[in-house]
């Protein structure tokens, strides 16, 4: 919908909001009325290049035209029904995300959270029922970020900081050990833990990926004490990081795998993917949902996946992650440029503040978000191309010297 259509002017869609929202987005001043590709257009047709991508979800483009075609199809013929029907887009995308990344059975949920609640659902189901009733603890890493929800906040490492704040108690069974340190997580396990589960890479963490030796280590470890590996890829998944999922970064294949985001082209959609074995814990009734699966978001989903796997935008995702990093290695105040493919994140040194850069960023039409006190994070749709890096490159440059202290 747009303005003209709703008769209201962009001060009434603001006041709205202001009046009737409940408030916990810090708000750009921006009125998004269309969306197209690379860029985000406001009310008078003003171009921002987006380096948001709706938070690492509109990986083929924003509006992806056989994405688009692909919701305009099914939502003709049924836009919703329950999960006892078999439904076509259901079925073809649980084939196609399967049979991509390797693994053996998926269950669709609406979000990553969501998603994520499965996962520690179904692993700690897993270890109860073969293993014992105490067997239910989960390791995860400090600073990570699993969800909103209480399990995916519980197993959220910022127990003094972050989400956490004023929601205590938090859900027993989950211990917090230093990401990237095999042998802290070594040491936080017990006899009664039954999954290690981290992020790849720690996205809201500050953009940190996991070496191979700490990734191939935990899944040696869990081998080698009947643990399951539980991978977070909400952010990571379907080609943000160089590869279908960033677990094929490194060799090693997780026993359940969350994923969000990117899966959906732009319509809510969640899922968890695990081995035949460890999906036997879930059971008729076990678990359910009304709108996961929804028949338009998984006809969306497919459209999206095969996109960005006929048009190899994990390779381009590599490439163009690897020349943006170079290129940032040259602002003014770089302390550090982590990145994983195009999951990008610029620490600065003390006299340039994260938060700082991004609203001197989003003044010169680039939309960017913020970590902590110095860090950038940027998770472009995976058309970019070097232009749009030079583009973005070089406002970057001017912000940075505009706010530098």
């Amino acid at each position: 919908m747009r303005l003209k259509d709703c008769g209201k002017t962009k001060e009434d869609i603001k006041a709205l909001v202001d009046k009737y929202m409940i408030d916990t987005y810090e708000r750009f001043d921006l009125l998004a009325e269309t969306a197209k590709d690379m860029y985000i257009y406001d009310e008078n047709g003003e171009g921002y290049l987006d380096f948001y991508a709706g938070i690492a979800v509109n990986s083929a483009g924003s509006c992806n035209e056989k994405v688009v075609a692909a919701i305009k199809d099914q939502v003709s013929d049924i836009m919703h029904t329950f999960n006892y029907p078999y439904t076509i887009p259901q079925a073809l995308l649980a084939e196609k995300v399967c049979t991509t990344i390797g693994m053996d059975k998926i269950f669709y949920q609406n979000s990553g959270t969501e998603a994520n609640e499965a996962m520690i659902k179904m692993a700690r189901k897993y270890g109860v029922e073969k293993y014992g009733p105490e067997r239910y603890n989960i390791v995860t890493a400090r600073d990570g970020f699993h969800g909103r929800t209480y399990g995916a906040m519980s197993a959220t490492g910022q127990p003094d900081n972050g989400c956490q704040i004023g929601f205590k108690p938090m859900v027993p069974g989950f211990t917090y050990a230093k990401y990237n340190d095999l042998e802290a997580f070594k040491a936080a396990c017990t006899k009664n833990t039954i999954a290690i589960m981290i992020e790849p890479v720690q996205g809201e963490g500050g953009v940190h990926p996991a070496t191979p030796e700490f990734m191939k280590g935990l899944r040696t470890f869990c081998d080698e004490n009947e643990m399951l590996l539980l991978l977070d890829e909400v952010q990571t998944g379907w080609c943000r990081t160089g590869a279908p999922m960033s677990y094929m970064n490194y060799g090693v294949k997780p026993d359940i795998v969350s994923m969000a985001k990117a899966l959906g082209g732009g319509m809510p959609i969640g899922a968890i993917c695990a081995t035949a074995e460890v999906a036997k814990a879930f059971t008729p009734g076990s678990h359910g949902t009304t709108f996961g699966g929804h028949p338009v978001s998984c006809a969306a989903a497919l459209a999206e996946v095969n996109e960005l796997m006929d048009r190899d935008l994990a390779g381009n995702a590599k490439k163009m992650g690897d020349y943006f990093a170079g290129l940032l290695q040259g602002l003014p105040h770089v302390k550090e440029v982590r990145w994983q493919g195009l999951l990008v994140g610029v620490e600065f040194d003390e006299h340039v503040g994260g938060a700082d850069v991004k609203h001197a960023a989003f003044d010169r039409r680039l939309l960017i978000t913020a970590i902590g006190a110095s860090t950038i994070r940027m998770v472009p749709p995976l058309i970019l191309t070097e232009a749009d890096c030079d583009k973005a490159f070089a406002i970057l440059k001017d912000a940075v010297e505009a706010v530098e202290k």
